[in-house]
């Protein structure tokens, strides 16, 4: 572990900027994360939210503990820097939650989406979804030696709770990452009271892996 690292959240400008013209409904006193609601009614009960402490013990980030649930076709999402997208099963968004989240990447926002239980039908529509918003941008494989790997924790290997090394895609515009996707999951299921994922081959240490990437995502 490394030893405890300062962040100046005053520095994050794009809390605001995201928000132009209205007022920032996080007042600044913790960092919010949304959890979406999409496809109508689609969401994760099983996506643990163990990582928002780590960064707040480990940094002097100051994040909200629990998660907020919101729906992406509302406009509510653009109050928050970083969202998280999970479940399991086949998908499609709707015309609104399309429109919203390509302008929430766009403008600023990160999203870190896991294929709940290592769904494959799951990550083939989420992958569908980002290839039709953005058919110039593909997803890539995040290397290793990324930055996004090295931000709290030093991070060497993605291994997987039933053996392998797993591997992190991300959409990068304007020359930074925006979203980070996982195949396998990133759920962190086994800190999650009633939550099992025997049947998938999720990500061992991913509460480490979560508080990178939400690390790198308020840096950027």
């Amino acid at each position: 572990m490394k030893p405890r690292q300062t962040f100046n959240l005053m520095a994050l400008l794009w809390l605001t900027a995201l928000t132009a013209g209205s007022a920032n409904e996080t007042t600044g006193e913790s960092v919010e994360c949304a959890n979406l609601i999409y496809a109508g009614t689609k969401s994760s009960v099983c996506f643990s939210e163990e990582f928002l402490s780590t960064v707040a013990s480990e940094t002097s980030i100051n994040t909200s503990r629990k998660f907020k649930a919101v729906k992406l076709a509302e406009k509510e999402i653009f109050h928050f820097p970083f969202a998280v997208i999970t479940g399991e099963g086949a998908f499609t968004l709707t015309e609104d939650e399309r429109k919203n989240l390509k302008q929430y990447l766009e403008k600023g926002g990160f999203l870190l989406a896991s294929a709940g239980c290592s769904s494959k039908e799951w990550g083939d529509s989420f992958a569908r979804e980002i290839e039709a918003l953005f058919p110039n941008h593909k997803l890539a494989e995040v290397p290793m030696a990324h930055p996004i790997f090295r931000t709290i924790f030093e991070v060497n290997r993605l291994d997987m709770s039933h053996g392998g090394e797993a591997k992190l895609y991300g959409l990068t515009l304007g020359g930074k990452i925006v979203l980070v996707y996982s195949p396998d999951g990133l759920n962190d299921t086994g800190t999650m009271h009633g939550c099992c994922c025997c049947g998938g081959n999720e990500i061992k240490n991913s509460q480490k892996v979560n508080a990178n990437i939400l690390a790198y995502a308020l840096l950027q």
